[in-house]
């Protein structure tokens, strides 16, 4: 038997999410300008804002390219946005170069086939409850959220409590 998703909580430092079905619900409005128009949670903006401010690495890998979604995430103070992401696993290999961070380090959080590549690697792969098959089948946490409704918040949440840096953590021993 594997050891339980909890037992990677502890050693996470870095963070990565995709957009699309991730952030979002995977659903796009379509303007008659051609806009497409994304929702985020809020929730899931308060935890990725907690991390940032916790010190921990957040970046976002997303093949979308849509500048609202990196307006919304600057604004969380989150400063490694890849957009437009057609090759995942090359900007991963750049980020943990970059940032000198090792794949058991990493938390990422994908819901479709192109998040598998990079999933396969990482330290603890996730995905919100309704990824799809093949996501799920390699995910060591399987949030019981979906995407766009508080997945990112429950995976960032249950990593910051395990280090006692989540600020709603009253049980939390602080020295």
């Amino acid at each position: 038997m594997g050891k339980s998703y909890k037992e990677y909580l502890e050693q996470i430092n870095t963070f990565i999410f995709d957009v699309d079905g991730v952030l979002t619900d995977g659903t796009v409005t379509v303007t008659t300008s051609g806009d497409m128009l994304r929702t985020m949670n809020i929730k899931d903006g308060y935890a990725l804002k907690t991390a940032v401010d916790q010190g921990f690495n957040v970046c976002i890998i997303s093949g979308g390219s849509n500048e609202g979604v990196r307006i919304r995430l600057k604004g969380l103070g989150i400063t490694d946005i890849f957009l437009g992401a057609h090759n995942k696993t090359e900007q991963l290999d750049d980020y943990l170069k970059t940032h000198k961070v090792s794949l058991d380090q990493v938390l990422y959080m994908g819901d479709d086939i192109p998040d598998h590549p990079v999933m396969q690697r990482v330290g603890l792969p996730c995905c919100p409850q309704d990824a799809v098959a093949e996501i799920k089948e390699i995910s060591k946490y399987i949030s019981h959220k979906n995407g766009g409704k508080g997945a990112v918040r429950d995976v960032i949440e249950q990593v910051l409590k395990v280090q006692g840096k989540w600020a709603g953590n009253f049980n939390a021993k602080y020295d």
